[in-house]
């Protein structure tokens, strides 16, 4: 059987191209079953309250630059979405005079405009974020080494070399409404993928890289960083990829409920926990990373219940 075209942009891939059978059971779980989908290497979180996720959300920085060392360089990559995180994180530096001096800190991801990547005087520049939310608050004695803090850039060469020597104790990410982590997005439903998205074992391969954003995507990014004025969104960006990710010794990502929905986040929690892979879904693709832990807040995981408001 054919694989059903995407009901949002039949040009591409996206998760509702998958069997309906799948979007049945996810749509089906409660808060319950979520937590109950946890199994070796991949486990659920619930929070009740905002302040509690993101206060663990920071102290993953902190638990993993603590074990950094000049002979053992220990690293984290973060997300701009969610971004509550980060001026916590700066604090809890500050407050417990934690030395950043051996520590590291990829971004997962930039805007690509006019062939480069974007500069930090772009208002939407994901480093600007970063070194405004945390790093610029950080006390300048503890403050982490420019040459230890990495940004994707067009050419991704420095960056993938990066990552070479230094442990990535953990990745972080939220989860967008295309379903992806960082900016790996669906593919166009074209050419050699005009009948069935990538493999996963070829999507896996990919490393850090320019990529077209798929329309919901831009959508999101309207809505959420622009006022829902699609035309200030740029159409393609840099993406940590997934060669990348798994190197991470740990992928954390982050429900706090703004940036997908009810839906998405059961979708993706029920692939992953049952081992059903499909780049059409790309963070079902962690299934087969070793150690994923997805936390939610309780709150926004609500119902698929159809109603009107």
């Amino acid at each position: 059987m054919p694989r059903p075209m995407s009901t949002i942009a039949p040009g591409w891939w996206d998760y509702t191209t998958l069997d309906s059978e799948i979007l049945r059971d996810a749509a089906r779980l409660t808060a319950d079953d979520l937590l109950h989908l946890s199994r070796p290497g991949f486990t659920v979180a619930i929070y009740d309250t905002l302040e509690e996720l993101f206060l663990a959300e920071a102290l993953e920085y902190i638990n993993a630059w603590r074990q950094a060392t000049a002979d053992n360089p220990v690293g984290i990559c973060g997300p701009i979405g969610p971004t509550e995180q980060l001026p916590l994180v700066a604090r809890l530096v500050n407050d417990l005079d934690i030395s950043l001096r051996d520590a590291h800190f990829w971004g997962m991801d930039e805007w690509y405009l006019d062939g480069r990547e974007v500069g930090s005087d772009h208002p939407l520049s994901f480093a600007r974020a970063d070194c405004e939310l945390c790093f610029d608050r950080i006390r300048p004695q503890l403050a982490m080494p420019p040459e230890n803090l990495h940004f994707p850039q067009a050419d991704p060469g420095a960056y993938e070399a990066s990552w070479q020597g230094v442990r990535c104790a953990v990745m972080q990410g939220g989860q967008g409404e295309v379903k992806h982590w960082a900016f790996n997005d669906p593919v166009r439903r074209e050419g050699a993928y005009r009948d069935a998205p990538p493999s996963p074992d070829e999507y896996r391969k990919l490393g850090t890289r320019v990529v077209e954003l798929h329309p919901l995507t831009l959508i999101q990014n309207a809505r959420t960083s622009g006022g829902g004025n699609i035309p200030l969104v740029p159409t393609h960006a840099i993406t940590v990829g997934p060669v990348q990710t798994w190197q991470a010794e740990k992928v954390s990502i982050w429900h706090p409920g703004h940036h997908d929905n009810p839906f998405g986040m059961r979708l993706t929690t029920l692939m992953i926990a049952k081992g059903i892979a499909d780049s059409s879904v790309p963070m079902s693709l962690l299934a087969d990373h070793s150690q994923v832990q997805f936390h939610f807040y309780r709150a926004a995981i609500g119902t698929c219940e159809t109603e009107m408001h």
